[in-house]
């Protein structure tokens, strides 16, 4: 016979992840790119952020998806209808969706509550392309 799932019994191995799917809009170009993309040109920016937490509060959540999209929030205004380039953060790193994503993530890492942590940040340029940034473990 199994064992009942108790979920305020703590394992080592178990997380929970948290998505939360944003978007911003903003300009950029890539210095020392060979094609159009080297032009200045926007995006409208699809933001998917994956958070983890281990354990949950009272109301059984890892953190409340409103607090959550605040904070992702706060950190996007600095991004959102800019040039890109212009950006402190991006004065010697070309505004690329890789480095666009582990903005993001540095970020909002600095802005977490104890206990909880970003996982991973992907960054969409289209529909069809992004790119995702994490820590490994």
């Amino acid at each position: 016979m199994r064992k009942a799932y108790v979920p305020n019994r703590r394992s080592a191995l178990s997380t929970y992840e948290l998505l939360v799917r944003t978007e911003f809009a903003a300009a950029h170009r890539l210095h020392g790119y060979d094609g159009d993309c080297e032009r200045l040109h926007g995006h409208n920016w699809k933001v998917d952020v994956v958070l983890r937490g281990e354990r949950l509060d009272g109301l059984g959540m890892v953190v409340d998806f409103r607090d959550a999209k605040r904070l992702i929030q706060e950190v996007l205004e600095e991004f959102d209808h800019q040039n890109l380039n212009e950006l402190p953060r991006f004065e010697t790193a070309n505004p690329t969706t890789e480095n666009i994503a582990r903005a993001i993530f540095e970020a909002l890492a600095e802005r977490l509550p104890e206990g909880l942590a970003v996982a991973r940040v992907t960054a969409w340029e289209s529909d069809q392309c992004g790119a995702s940034y994490s820590h490994s473990t």
